[in-house]
């Protein structure tokens, strides 16, 4: 019976932790994403950089293989689905400061 209880807890725990400690990694990560966006001055269209400007790219196949994993670049697709991150036509990417203040996403 001991066991039993021992096991289940074990499976929760490790539900709890696959769950919750992305999440944490992925919250920690915006901070990082807007600070980069303010460091290279990617605030307005007019300073917009591509992904590769500001060192967001995905890695490839191969470095996932061999890296710890990256939660910047996921972070940036939800900024740019969220629409704090904005694309100009010509595909350069720039933070918008109205939408994230009126976001509600805690800024550091």
């Amino acid at each position: 019976m001991d066991d039993i209880l021992l096991l289940i807890l074990m499976v929760v725990v490790g539900l709890a932790v696959l769950i919750f400690v992305p999440r944490w990694f992925m919250m920690r990560a915006f901070p990082k994403v807007l600070q980069i966006f303010r460091e290279y001055n990617a605030i307005n269209e007019r300073n917009a950089k591509t992904v590769d400007e500001l060192g967001l790219r995905p890695p490839t196949f191969v470095q996932r293989l061999t890296k710890v994993r990256d939660y910047k670049p996921q972070a940036l697709n939800i900024l740019m689905r969220a629409d704090i991150v904005q694309v100009t036509e010509d595909g350069k990417l720039y933070l918008s400061e109205d939408k994230l203040a009126s976001s509600g996403l805690r800024q550091r």
